[in-house]
Formats: structure tokens, sequence, C-alpha cells
């Protein structure tokens, strides 16, 4: 199963609530939510208000991806808070700190996940496999939104799909079209993050439809 997941760093921050509901009627069982801070990324946007305050709006499961220095410090509030899933980047802190922070993840009962950069091996995530639930391929670098795909990352699934099973989330996250999915699926991604395209989308069910369908002969 292909899951979707669009991000709301892309949707009409004035009307959260709204913007959920239409995720929801398009199918996507999941919210993404980008978590900035000015210092791990030259981007500021999201954190703990937020969402507590998509928690109380839907019952998506809310996809927290935490694109800060120390992310440590915060996951167990980000829990708390109403997260479903948390992702931590491998880059943000030492290797003891990361796996403290996806101990305290797991600890509150949620799935823990870890992010890497475009400029990351996938090879650094081994030893800590055993330790998440998810990990998320970026294909841009993080920090903004509407990048263009970078299509050198798909050995990056290719590699984790083989060490993985096939039910482990394995998530891409940039740049995701109709056209892009395709390649993802193929190269074994199975959590596929979509932003300004399902936002901008005149069919967002169809999008949908058209982002988590299987390949066709």
């Amino acid at each position: 199963m292909v899951i979707v997941a669009p991000s709301i760093l892309a949707s009409d921050y004035a009307n959260l609530a709204r913007e959920t509901a239409a995720i929801r009627a398009s199918g996507a069982p999941w919210a993404h939510i980008d978590v900035m801070d000015g210092s791990f990324v030259p981007n500021l946007t999201g954190g703990l208000p937020e969402v507590a305050a998509l928690r109380r709006a839907t019952d998506l499961t809310l996809d927290v991806h935490l694109m800060i220095a120390r992310p440590g410090r915060y996951v167990t509030r980000f829990c708390d808070a109403g997260a479903d899933i948390v992702t931590i980047h491998l880059e943000a802190d030492s290797p003891e700190n990361v796996r403290a922070a996806l101990a305290a993840i797991r600890g509150r009962g949620k799935k823990a996940g870890l992010s890497i950069k475009p400029g990351t091996p996938a090879e650094r995530v081994m030893e800590y496999l055993s330790e998440c639930d998810l990990v998320l391929v970026m294909t841009v670098e993080p920090g903004f939104g509407g990048q263009s795909f970078q299509e050198s990352m798909l050995p990056k699934l290719e590699f984790l799909r083989a060490h993985t099973s096939p039910d482990f989330y394995l998530g891409v996250d940039g740049g995701i079209d109709p056209a892009t999915a395709a390649l993802c699926r193929r190269s074994g991604a199975n959590v596929l993050v979509s932003g300004s395209k399902f936002f901008d989308a005149a069919d967002r069910t169809a999008f949908v439809r058209r982002l988590s369908q299987e390949e066709q002969g």
C-alpha cells in the first residue's frame, strides 16, 4: 500500500481546518507537517501550537517532520501535542543524541522516523534501522517548498528498500507529482509527501489516486 501525505506547508494557513478536511476528503490518510527552526534549515515555520491545533481539527495521521537542530529537546513535546509520527534528521545531532531522540519518540508510543538530506549517503541510515519505523529520503534540499525533484536520489530508495521489509515505511519528500511518484514507487518508496502539487490540483482525489496507483503492465 502506498501512502500519500500532503504537506500543509503548501496549504492556506488561514484555513488549516478546511485544508485538513480537504486532505481527508481526497483519500490521503496522512498530513505532513514541516517544522523548521531557521537554524538547521534557512526557514522558519510550524511548531507545537500548530500540531496541537491540527490534532483537534482532524483524525488524520499527523506526520511531523522536524527540520530542527538538536531535535531531542522537543520530540516528546511534539508527541504530546498530538503527532502520530515524529521524524528527525540524522544530520541534526550526534549519533548518540539521534538514538536517544528516536527512543524517546517510541517511548511515547509514537512512530519514529529518520530523514536524510540529498548529500547524506543512504548507508549512514543502516545503523539506525532497528530503532525507527520510517526513513524519509529528501529529494530536494530541506527548508523550502516548490523545488525540483532530484532523480539522482532514487538509488537511495532502492538501497534502503533492499535492506528493509516490504511494509517498512520508506518515504520520499520533494518534487512529488504523478511522474516522479511512479519513479519513487518503482524504487521502493511507499510514503509520498506532496505539497504544492497536491494543493494546486484541480481534482485532489484524482491526484492522490494517481500518486498511489501501482504500476500497470
